[in-house]
Formats: C-alpha cells, structure tokens, sequence
C-alpha cells in the first residue's frame, strides 16, 4: 500500500455506508448503534448496549477503540460520487464525523480482537463516555475515533465550559436611560469579549475562546419586568482551567447571574508515548509523512484523559474542515488507508 492507492476494504465502506444511511442525531442513536452491534454479533463477538446506550464489545484491553455513534442534526443525501481528480466520496451526515471514524475502529477491532465502544451524545453532553470512565476500569491505551486525515494524529483539545446567563430589570418606558436587561446583557458580554482578548499572534490553540451560542429577551409575560438569557460557551486551552475562567466571567458581573455546566479539562498527550509512536511508524509504512495536530475544538478524550491514566490519541479518516458542513463527505480512499494504518498500531500495541 502507498499514500496514493490502498486496496479498497469492502468491509469498512460496506458498514460506513449502513451506518451513514440511519439517522442518528444525539438521543436518536438507538438504531445506528443496534446496526453496529450486529456488525459484532455477525463476527461472534460478545456485544451489548448499555444502560446509557453505548455500544460495549470488550476483549482484549491492550486498546479501546471508541468513537461516537451520534451526529449533529442535518440531512445530507447519501451516496457514493466520484470528485474531480477521480476519488470516490460517501456523502452524507456523519460520514467524517466521525462515523468514518468508527467503522474504521468497529473493523480493526474485530480483526485485531482488540476492545471497542461505540458511545452516545459526543455532540451535546458526552453522556457516553461520562459513564464509560465510572462504568469500566481503564485499558492498557485508548485510541479515540475523530477525523484527523488517514495521516494525521491528534495529540491535544482544548477544554469546553458552558454557562447560562439571565438577567431582569423593571419594566420602564423606553425613553427612560436607564438599561434595560438586554442592555445589561449586552454590556456584560461586551465585557467577557474583552476580558478575553489576546494579542492577534497567539495560536487560537493557546486562547480562551468566548462564544455566545443563543440570546434571547424582552418584555416578560406579565409585563412588568424585561428579560434577557444568554447560553455561552467558553474553549479552555492547556494551562487555563474552569475556574479561572468562571472568575473571570463572574468579575464582569454588575447584574444578573449565571450557572454553570460541568467543566470538560483540556488534554496535551506526550509525542513520546507508545501510541503516537505506534501511529507515526504505522503511517510511514502506509507511505505517509505523520502530522501531530493540536485541535481548537474538544472530543471525548478530554474526558478519558482527566480519568484514565493512559496513553491515548485520536485518529480517523476525514478532513474535520468538514465536520458539520452541508456538504460532509468522506474520501473511501481515505477510509481504506486509515483501516490498514489502525490495524498496523494495534498489532504493534498488542505485542
């Protein structure tokens, strides 16, 4: 195999196909992940869905392979195209986020008899792995499933911190100057921006990024007060933690209050473990030049990393400019190499 032709696996593009074809927004998961446990069963591996809806296939505990079953909302129809320089591409929510990723891990797993977890709500609430790490000692390594191209191995996330932000004031004519509470939440948030802001150099991996996601207000029902919300969002880069950042937010307080969501901590793996090692020398022999990427975003191995003790990356076929985009597509070339490149690092891990 070279980094320009890998013999297409009929197998992973059979079941990423199947998986991509069934709907499976979070909380909707229920039939993609009874699909990929039949994809075990078939293969005579113990297999089960949990009481959250994982889907659990334990065995060799060398790796855990696990990626997510959930995707955002969006229907894209799906179907195999040819783009212009030749290659084949499934379209279709999903496909590279990160079901790609996870038909990868579902075959490797069962030719390498290595564990897997196909877990549930990565997109909204990460109940999946949440009750994974309570539910379950930790494994030798994990690699966790997110596209980072067939040749690419992301080592670090940023953290996520979320809040909700509500405010009232009296209700007055609107000639009065005093601010109303959409002012006052305006004004609050002006201030968080700025509290925030660093010089135009520094990599946004290494910022704290502020990012209102939903504001809302007005008049309330009974008319005698105005009401604004705000639900925020905050990435933690390594070095930053919750706290700081929920000070810092709470110091721009002159009105209103906010609560807070549970904290996800960001996570910066070594270069120098076994895993990333395995994964540069399995991707040079596939004839690919290894990239170690840091990503912006946040992924369920922040939440492995803070509870398991191990060494642990993410991989998986796709390009995450992608993710979520209207026109998600997955090179199956990309999928062929990435199953060969997975299949090469748990053998060597397994050793």
């Amino acid at each position: 195999m070279s980094a320009s032709a890998a013999e297409a696996d009929e197998t992973a593009r059979d079941l990423l196909e199947a998986l991509v074809s069934i709907p499976s927004p979070s909380g909707e998961e229920r039939e993609a992940a009874e699909r990929l446990a039949a994809f075990f069963e078939e293969r005579d591996r113990e297999v089960w869905l949990d009481e959250v809806g994982n889907v659990r296939a334990p065995a060799d505990d060398s790796v855990l392979l696990t990626s997510h079953v959930d995707t955002v909302p969006g229907e894209i129809p799906v179907g195999v195209e040819e783009s212009g320089d030749g290659a084949k591409e499934l379209w279709g929510r999903g496909s590279v986020d990160a079901t790609g990723p996870l038909a990868a891990m579902a075959v490797v797993a069962v030719r390498t008899g290595v564990s897997f977890v196909g877990v549930v709500g990565e997109e909204t609430d990460s109940r999946g792995a949440r009750f994974l790490v309570e539910d379950r000692d930790a494994p030798d390594a994990v690699i966790n499933g997110e596209p980072s191209g067939w040749d690419g191995v992301t080592l670090g996330y940023r953290g996520f911190l979320s809040g909700e932000y509500a405010v009232a004031t009296d209700s007055a004519h609107t000639s009065r100057p005093e601010p109303n509470a959409i002012q006052e939440a305006m004004a609050w948030w002006s201030r968080v921006e700025e509290a925030f802001e660093e010089e135009d150099d520094t990599p946004v991996f290494e910022r704290v990024t502020a990012k209102p996601v939903v504001f809302s207000g007005g008049t309330a029902d009974d008319g005698l007060s105005v009401e604004a919300s705000a639900e925020v969002q905050f990435r933690i880069p390594p070095g930053e933690s919750a706290a700081g950042i929920r000070e810092t937010v709470e110091a721009e307080l002159d009105a209103g209050k906010i609560a807070w969501g549970d904290p996800i901590p960001p996570v910066m793996e070594s270069p120098r473990t076994e895993v990333a090692r395995a994964f540069r020398a399995a991707i040079r022999r596939a004839g690919g030049d290894p990239r170690l990427l840091r990503k912006t975003g946040t992924s369920d191995m922040n939440l492995y990393a803070g509870a398991w003790d191990r060494p642990m990356a993410t991989y998986g076929p796709g390009d995450s400019e992608l993710d979520h985009a209207p026109n998600e597509r997955l090179d199956l070339g990309d999928l062929d190499r990435a199953v060969a490149v997975l299949e090469d690092v748990c053998e060597t891990l397994q050793s």
